[in-house]
């Protein structure tokens, strides 16, 4: 494809793919939906097929001598920042692979022209908005990916930047020339943010242009013609696009002020766009209503939506939205990445979602995550999870009561709040239950309210280096890091090229001084096991929570049980946890146990309105089952129908009883009469 050099030209193509038809639909509801994000430098490279695939057994050896011979656990770390070599060929490769896990669409992380100079391979550094890294492919692949996803019946979901550029350009003192060494200067409030508010004289900072190397080489508006220079398109090349005051604090100032210091600042090395200046948003439209007219994507994950001014944000939803309309894709999702917390998403959605009809969900990434997964691992009661879906508790529980304004997160790349740790990082080694605990979280986002999304990994357990290494590597300053929530998956021998070389060699060649970031502390060798022990699980319950609409979209209820010598009562933490779905005169009932030690069952309520007696419910998953089919010998198979009992005495509900689900596994049921 020709390369695009203006917003002119992007909209050009926009425009013949208006008045085109064929578009892939979006769906009814997001909430039939599972999603799948992943980084595409972080995925595959295609090139699985000439290595090994690491064993789950390997994995389990693995821990237990992590001082190997000849490896060196700072240097896989080190690895860990640079980019791998994954590929958007790659992701396309592995569509059957997502496809048998049972996901539905694919959020995939930025795939646009990076710096050439940096290691941005997390892709939220843009200097080109109009094409796809190269490191990642060409833009035909992207179309190519998405096509074939579609063709597998995946939807794809683009991760799109409008608050920031990359760092495309530095200051330039005042009274300097382009040889001086460039600085971060303070941030300076608005309004005057070019001027000291101390001596009131004016900051004559000037705005200079990198070159490949990332040098400073031209000034202001000079000219900037290499692919690899400065920032494109050019119209997003004039000093008046950026805020340029200055470096702050991302969270300083409210979230209701467009003029905070959190909406005005650098984000870190990253430059703030001014968006509300001149045609600036604008210019960014026209670029990401091309890429649904080139790709046929069916949604965008906005980043950093809190530093953005609620205006801004709207006006950018908002014609997002009607240009997807205007396709025929009426529900072109928009999920924003809003930090802060809860209250901040609230605040947002109130604002854009509720009020206005342009963003349509959040990623819900504040105290929710934490308490889901306390939740997994057995360590706070489920109540405490469950209770957050309540509409009249605090924060963003009138919102996520609503299950369609809400992405539910275990992990992600980046863990807003919490350790930078997978959610599997902190069992203990020689936990049973380590290679798929997980799947007791997995399970809680799948059949409670909101649009669940399983984070690349998680089926496989993903859980950085040993544990007892892990400790090892906090203790020597990597474990705040990033990158322990971003292994490569494809297993690389080696990371690309150091960004200190030119990006074609970067793209053509690796740097064999360094291991590749390869899972659970290894290089060379890949993890795409569909048969390890979380695959097979979160594979049933994906395929019982298509199987029935209930679990998608039905009314929720936590469900007290009865334990031994108690009466019935939300259970404490290390219990089984339960909770119903009800759609119309359908229940279907979850219980989950995240118990990493110990069996657990009770007599769990059921709906005594729709189950008479002589109902029964009929057991349609059990996690247990689904990893060993031929060998499991414990209660509620698959088939097997569960009587209802109860209503002998006053006040006593009518329930089933739920016995011996082992530890980290899970069983749902539903009435059949």
């Amino acid at each position: 494809m020709e390369r695009l050099t203006s917003t002119g030209q992007a909209r050009s193509v926009a425009a013949r793919a208006q008045a085109g038809t064929g578009s892939w639909p979006s769906p009814v509801d997001w909430r039939d939906e599972v999603l799948y994000f992943l980084l595409p430098d972080r995925f595959s490279d295609g090139g699985e097929a000439g290595r090994p695939l690491l064993t789950r057994q390997e994995v389990r050896d693995l821990r237990s001598r992590v001082d190997r011979d000849g490896w060196s656990w700072q240097r896989w770390a080190e690895s860990g920042g640079r980019w791998q070599g994954g590929t958007l060929d790659g992701v396309r490769g592995r569509l059957d692979y997502l496809r048998g896990l049972g996901v539905t669409a694919l959020w995939i992380g930025p795939v646009f022209r990076q710096r050439a100079h940096l290691d941005t391979y997390h892709g939220y550094g843009i200097q080109d908005f109009l094409d796809v890294d190269p490191r990642f492919g060409t833009r035909q692949d992207l179309v190519d990916l998405v096509a074939a996803a579609h063709g597998h019946g995946l939807r794809v979901v683009l991760d799109v930047i409008v608050n920031h550029s990359g760092d495309n350009w530095a200051y330039v003192p005042p009274g300097h020339d382009l040889d001086a060494e460039t600085v971060r200067p303070p941030y300076l409030p608005w309004p005057g943010h070019y001027t000291d508010p101390a001596s009131g004289e004016g900051r004559d900072w000037r705005l200079a242009w990198r070159d490949s190397a990332g040098r400073p080489a031209t000034v202001d508006g000079d000219a900037v013609d290499e692919a690899d220079d400065g920032v494109w398109p050019e119209e997003l090349r004039h000093p008046g696009c950026y805020t340029r005051a200055g470096c702050g604090v991302l969270g300083a100032g409210s979230i209701a002020d467009p003029h905070a210091e959190h909406k005005r600042t650098d984000f870190l090395t990253l430059k703030d766009f001014a968006l509300d200046t001149g045609d600036v948003l604008a210019e960014l439209v026209a670029c990401y209503r091309y890429w649904i007219a080139l790709t046929d994507c069916d949604g965008f994950r906005i980043d950093t939506v809190k530093h953005m001014a609620l205006e801004e944000a709207r006006a950018f939803c908002g014609a997002i939205r009607e240009y997807a309309d205007s396709l025929g894709k009426r529900n072109f999702l928009l999920v924003g990445e809003i930090a802060g917390g809860d209250d901040q998403q609230d605040f947002v959605l109130d604002h854009l979602a509720v009020l206005q009809h342009n963003l349509g969900a959040a990623l819900d990434i504040g105290s929710a995550r934490l308490a889901l997964t306390a939740v997994g691992k057995g360590l706070v009661p489920g109540a405490e999870y469950l209770s957050g879906f309540d509409a009249a508790s605090q924060g963003f529980g009138s919102h996520r009561s609503l299950g369609d304004r809400h992405v539910s997160v275990l992990d992600d790349h980046d863990h807003v709040f919490g350790a930078k740790l997978r959610f599997s990082a902190e069992i203990p080694d020689d936990s049973p239950v380590k290679d798929h605990q997980v799947c007791a979280a997995t399970a809680v986002q799948l059949f409670t309210l909101g649009i669940p999304c399983v984070y690349y990994g998680t089926e496989q357990a993903f859980a950085g280096p040993a544990h007892s290494q892990l400790e090892h590597l906090r203790e020597e300053g990597w474990g705040s890091a990033d990158r322990y929530l971003r292994e490569a998956m494809f297993g690389p021998e080696h990371p690309r090229a150091a960004h200190t070389e030119p990006l074609a060699t970067q793209v053509a060649e690796v740097d064999a001084s360094l291991p590749g970031f390869g899972p659970f502390g290894t290089s060379g060798r890949h993890a795409f096991d569909p048969d390890s022990p979380a695959y097979v699980r979160i594979a049933a319950l994906c395929a019982v929570r298509a199987a029935h609409p209930a679990l998608r979209i039905g009314r929720q209820y936590p469900r007290p049980l009865r334990l031994p010598g108690r009466g019935f009562e939300l259970p404490p933490a290390g219990e089984l946890v339960a909770w119903s779905r009800v759609l119309d005169v359908q229940e279907a009932v979850v219980a989950v146990n995240p118990n990493g030690t110990a069996a657990r069952g009770g007599d769990v309520v059921v709906a005594a309105e729709l189950a008479p007696p002589g109902s029964r419910y009929e057991v349609v998953a059990n996690t247990a089952q689904a990893a060993d089919p031929a060998g499991y010998r414990g209660p509620h198979r698959v088939g097997d129908r569960l009587p209802v009992r109860g209503r002998t005495a006053p006040g006593e509900p009518a329930y089933v009883e739920v016995r011996d689900v082992p530890p980290a596994e899970v069983v749902v049921l539903v009435r059949v009469g």
